[in-house]
């Protein structure tokens, strides 16, 4: 691992620092031992290297950011005077234990775990939610001492914001789980069961029919000034993909019949193209010198943000609270009036537990109480024309 010595490290001089595609540490030249490992992935580490009983040690402070660079020093410094007089703060047991703190626990769980077992999204997702709410409530804390009060606690102090604080109260549990794994705690010690999840209220928002013509008539609109989030949007209402499905989509991927999706969210899956789907990717021109469907205005490149052109077309078409990922609901919702089953939908839409389709269930309700009423009538006029029990009309005579 490659090493530097800078004249010491300040909050400006730890962040001028990037990260040159290795794992690289950069020792401060005023504390000896005292240094900030930067990973490849660009995430900082403050550590320290020394002896202890002649045997080499080296010790984790916790991640740049939640800690400060004086406050690294500082515990820079308590490691170091621990260390001449022979004691390992790392299996001292006290809160110092520099290798069994929960900030180190989110360093491991982001570093090992996090890359190998997430997509880009989600990597990004944890990252946020360890660093802003996670390491600065409880990462001090040895990993071994947490409680469910101290999750209880944090969980709580989210409260206005119910989905960020059951997101986040999921990837505590997951980095406890690991954290048994790793024999960090003893088995069946997860600290996060029994904290209730708050209550989420779902959003739900699909297109009616009207809607949907008048979309169709402003990305007619739009479509010489930005032909290919046209083509985006059409896609993702026509195929009901996730938004980063289409707008990440490669033409090596678009077959006669289908789109082969081969890391998609819930892994490889084929999306069956429509007639109406097949014609919008057949009007997309072709660059030999780019892979993407959904190119951006740069040469080989593809179009990164289709937020801001939606907010025009949105605001243009009059549902200015319509989100993209509403498309994919709207796919669905079409295809229940339309009959189809529950499960059909789930295969269409990729998930992999029927309970993320049972989310359209009142729908499902809805189509059916519908269909239920036609055939109903159709066979009430037949079978109670003349009969005693027929309902009676505002026409007859008495």
């Amino acid at each position: 691992m490659p090493s530097n010595r800078i004249p010491r490290l300040t909050k400006r001089t730890v962040e001028a620092i990037k990260a040159n595609g290795a794992d690289a540490v950069y020792w401060d030249g005023k504390l000896t031992g005292f240094g900030l490992r930067v990973r490849k992935s660009g995430r900082k580490y403050y550590v320290v290297q020394t002896r202890v009983d002649g045997q080499l040690r080296w010790f984790t402070i916790g991640p740049h950011g939640p800690i400060a660079p004086d406050e690294a020093r500082a515990k820079a410094l308590e490691i170091l005077a621990d260390a001449k007089k022979g004691v390992d703060a790392r299996a001292s047991g006290t809160r110092r234990d520099a290798g069994r703190r929960v900030a180190d626990l989110c360093s491991r769980f982001l570093d090992e775990y996090v890359p190998n077992h997430c997509k880009p999204r989600t990597q990004a997702e944890y990252g946020r939610l360890v660093t802003l709410f996670i390491a600065p409530a409880i990462g001090e804390m040895n990993a071994s001492d947490v409680q469910r009060k101290d999750v209880a606690a944090l969980h709580h102090d989210l409260r206005d914001h119910p989905y960020q604080a059951n997101r986040t109260l999921s990837v505590l549990s997951k980095m406890f789980s690991l954290a048994e794994v790793w024999g960090w705690r003893p088995d069946g010690s997860n600290p996060c069961r029994h904290v209730s999840r708050y209550r989420e209220r779902m959003r739900e928002r699909f297109l009616s029919e009207e809607e949907t013509v008048r979309l169709g008539v402003v990305l007619r609109e739009f479509e010489d000034d930005m032909p290919s989030a046209v083509a985006a949007f059409r896609l993702l209402l026509l195929t009901g993909c996730r938004m980063s499905e289409i707008r990440d989509l490669r033409w090596e991927d678009v077959k006669a019949d289908c789109i082969e999706l081969p890391d998609a969210k819930t892994g490889g899956r084929a999306v069956p193209l429509g007639p109406e789907a097949r014609a919008v990717l057949d009007a997309i021109p072709r660059a030999a010198d780019n892979p993407w469907v959904i190119t951006g205005r740069r040469r080989g490149t593809h179009l990164a943000d289709l937020q801001r052109p939606w907010q025009r077309i949105r605001k243009r078409a009059g549902l200015e609270d319509v989100r993209i990922h509403d498309l994919r609901h709207s796919f669905a919702s079409r295809a229940l009036a339309l009959g189809e089953s529950l499960t059909m939908i789930g295969k269409l839409l990729g998930h992999t537990q029927v309970q993320t389709t049972a989310r359209y269930a009142h729908l499902a309700r809805d189509s059916i109480q519908n269909a239920a009423s036609r055939i109903t009538g159709s066979l009430g006029g037949d079978l109670l024309e003349d009969g005693q029990d027929r309902p009676r009309r505002d026409s007859d005579e008495p």
